[in-house]
Parts: structure tokens; C-alpha cells; sequence
């Protein structure tokens, strides 16, 4: 670590107690009797020529419902589930976007990035609510003081392997798939964690429609200044950006560009994480099987590998 470094300031965070468990923690609140939190901000993250609408939610759970970096909580939206009357909505799952200790640092809250779920008919171009997301749409709609059901917290596959403070993480996200990464990188490189001293690198490749697209770009931004040996970053814009052929930029382009650092980095036991809409896999694989092929390897092979020796992490919706 240069001096530089050492001498930025992080943001001291409490309760410590919060790091003592060796597990993480599971399914606290169950569909069935979920917690009833509260929603304390909705704030919309992207710029007018965004497509679509993605907001930031913090909700306040008052320290009752501890998670770790890399998990989801279920929110249950209100009203009945029309395939089954009488009965509550089915759970949906979203990825939490902070650390356990919450925007706020004290432990009491945790962040959801959600994007608004909005169908538009094919034929008439028109927006169709009746088919709109219900859940994206209710917290996206949420105001401070609102109460929401919240179960959870869920999921191991995505936890931030911390045996190894140098570890290299390799970081891809499409859209609110960056929500797990921000948590990450606000432990590593924003917090004051006593017990977690990040001296590895971070590098995160995300993937979105354009710049009023990019999510959290000003928190990223700054950890490239401040620690600029840690963290690399680099975006692919689909409709701003050409690929090497000439078609639109999409993350695996990006992985393309650098499939050489990126199979060293691996060899060299790097973790790698996916995490977005699942249409984002097919493209991500062929692109890594052909790398693989020109390097003369087995992509197969290589990815079980990769799998046993617990390198790989995907969670896509």
C-alpha cells in the first residue's frame, strides 16, 4: 500500500460486534412471518436519458435482520397473489447493494438497487400496467416512513471471500446486477474494518445502456483516485460505445479486451463474480470459451476447476 493510500481517511463503523459471527447469517425472517422494516429514502439514481428508472431504497431494520456483503432479503410487496386469492404476493429476492453496516455505517440499515419493471405492449409501444413489475414498482413508489416486509437474509454464493485480505476479485455486473459489488467495495475501500485490511485488487466491469445508465459511478470514480494500484474500472456502454467489430459494447467485449490479464488473474487463483439478468451469461461464456480456445486451453475443463476450486460466483435473476 503507497503512502497515498495509507493516508486517506475511511468511515468508522459500529457495532463491531457485527463481524464476530464465523457464519453468515440465514433465513432470520421466513415468508411466513417476515419483518416489517421501514423504508427511510428512495432516491432515483440515473439521468434523464436513461432507459428505464432504477432507484436506491434504504430501508431501515433497525439492526434486527444483520446480513453480510453478497446477500440478498426477500420483500414481500402487499396486496394478494392472483394466481392464488386470499394468499400474500410470492417473496422476490433482491441483492443488497451495502455493507452489513448500512449507508448510515451503525448497522440499522441496508440499500436495495431496484430497477422499475415496466411492460410495454409490442404492438401499440404503450406501457401496460397491468403487467407491470408489482414489487419493483411498490418500492420504487415507497416513501420515507412507508413499512415493508422483508425476509432473509438469503444466499452464500456471492459472500466476499475474506481468507485472503490480498485476494484479486473480479467483479461483472449488467445494471442493478453492480448492487453485491458496491457493498464489497465500500468494505474494501470506504470503511474502517479493523479485523478486514483489503490489500488485493478490485476490478469491476459494468455493463449498461449509457452514461445516464451508470450506476453509482461517482463512489467508483473515487475509489480509482484514491486507490489507483487497488481498483480498476472499466464500463461498457451499449449505445455509446462500439465493440472492435464495430456492434454495440457489451461487458463481455470488455472481457474480451482483456481476456489475457484477466486468464492470468485466475490462474493465479483470482475469484471471479456475475451478476445481472441471466441473458447475460450465454454471450459471457462464448466469449470465455473462445478466449480459452485461442489460448489453447479447454474451457470446460478450466471451469470446473475454477467451480471446485470455489473461484466462481454467479447469481443472475
Amino acid at each position: 500500500m503507497s503512502v497515498q493510500q495509507a493516508s486517506i481517511p475511511k468511515v468508522a463503523v459500529s457495532p463491531l460486534e457485527l463481524e464476530d459471527a464465523k457464519e453468515p447469517p440465514l433465513n432470520l425472517y421466513k415468508p411466513k412471518e417476515p419483518y416489517t422494516a421501514t423504508i427511510v429514502s428512495v432516491e432515483r439514481i440515473v439521468g434523464p436519458k436513461a432507459p428505464g428508472e432504477t432507484c436506491h431504497i434504504v430501508i431501515d431494520h433497525g439492526g434486527n435482520v444483520p446480513y453480510w456483503e453478497g446477500q440478498s432479503y426477500g420483500v414481500i410487496p402487499p396486496g394478494e397473489n392472483p394466481k392464488k386469492p386470499g394468499a400474500p404476493h410470492n417473496v422476490r429476492l433482491y441483492s443488497i447493494a451495502s455493507t452489513r453496516y448500512g449507508d448510515f455505517f451503525d448497522g440499522k440499515t441496508t440499500t436495495l438497487c431496484v430497477r422499475r419493471a415496466v411492460y410495454y405492449d409490442p404492438v401499440t409501444g404503450n406501457e401496460d400496467p397491468s403487467k407491470n413489475g408489482v414489487c419493483s414498482n411498490y418500492l420504487c413508489d415507497s416513501k420515507p416512513g412507508d413499512k415493508v416486509k422483508i425476509t432473509g437474509p438469503s444466499g452464500k454464493i456471492m459472500l466476499l471471500p475474506e481468507d485472503d485480505p490480498n485476494a484479486t476479485h473480479i467483479m461483472i455486473a449488467t445494471g442493478t446486477g453492480v448492487a453485491p459489488y458496491r457493498g464489497y467495495l465500500r468494505r474494501m475501500f470506504m470503511e474502517d474494518v479493523p479485523s478486514f485490511r483489503f490489500g488485493g485488487l478490485a476490478w469491476l466491469f459494468l455493463g449498461v445502456a449509457n452514461t445516464d445508465s451508470l450506476l453509482y459511478d461517482d463512489e467508483f470514480t473515487k475509489y480509482l483516485k484514491d486507490y489507483p494500484d487497488q481498483f480498476r474500472y472499466d464500463k461498457a456502454l451499449s449505445r455509446e460505445q462500439k465493440n472492435r467489430n464495430g456492434g454495440k459494447m457489451y461487458v463481455q467485449d470488455k472481457i474480451e479486451e482483456y481476456s489475457d490479464e484477466i486468464f492470468k488473474l485466475l490462474d493465479g487463483g483470482a475469484h471471479i463474480y456475475f451478476c445481472g439478468l441471466k441473458g447475460m451469461m450465454p454471450g459471457i461464456q462464448e466469449t470465455l470459451k473462445r478466449v480459452a480456445d485461442q489460448r489453447g486451453e479447454n474451457w470446460e475443463v478450466k471451469l470446473a476447476q475454477l467451480k471446485k476450486n470455489k473461484q466462481w460466483h454467479v447469481e443472475v435473476y
